[in-house]
């Protein structure tokens, strides 16, 4: 069974386990938007004692940091964040059952604060609903769709004639042996 304490926080996963509907889980070959067959809803994990490395190493945000406050929750805010790329990627995983909870106050306010501070020095913050991207920028959202096995987000800055612009993009995974220069036309 899920919830245990984690990382000195306090909190617990308690009743909530949607990470395990809205994560993969490669080892279990358990596709994202799909509960878990493990999972026994609202009740946890019940292979908790003998869950998946992936599960094992997982901790969503809000277990992790106690800054976060409750409305962060993901059984509250119908999102489970955690980090990716060593830290310099906040992911909001959305359920696709509220596909818009994202968008609402005081979540959607947040995460612009948050991409505010990132841009420049990270972590950029993307939402994802199912295989749907969607980088969140200081003064809008950009749409990257699907993104396949290999491609990436390109988030940034660039400098234009009328000033500082943020910008995101998808990057293909066979243009990612050239990365993106901060004068790319394309952006």
């Amino acid at each position: 069974m899920s919830g245990a304490v984690e990382h000195g926080t306090g909190r617990q996963c308690g009743t909530c386990s949607l990470c395990c509907k809205l994560l993969g889980i490669e080892e279990l070959d358990k596709p994202q938007g799909q509960w878990c067959p493990h999972c026994d809803p609202p009740h946890g994990c019940m292979i908790y004692s003998r869950r998946p490395g992936e599960c094992r190493a997982f901790n969503c945000a809000w277990l992790e940091n106690a800054a976060l406050g409750d409305e962060w929750k993901p059984t509250r805010s119908k999102m489970v964040l955690y980090f990716i790329d060593e830290g310099a990627r906040l992911v909001a995983h959305v359920d696709p059952g509220t596909p818009d909870a994202w968008r609402r106050r005081p979540w959607h306010d947040q995460l612009r604060a948050w991409a505010l501070r990132g841009i420049r020095n990270g972590p950029n913050v993307v939402v994802q609903i199912e295989d749907r991207v969607i980088a969140v920028l200081p003064d809008r959202d950009v749409d990257l769709g699907r993104l396949e096995k290999g491609d990436a987000g390109h988030i940034g800055e660039v400098q234009t004639p009328a000033g500082r612009r943020y910008v995101a993009r998808k990057v293909p995974a066979r243009d990612i042996a050239a990365p993106p220069s901060e004068t790319d036309p394309a952006l």
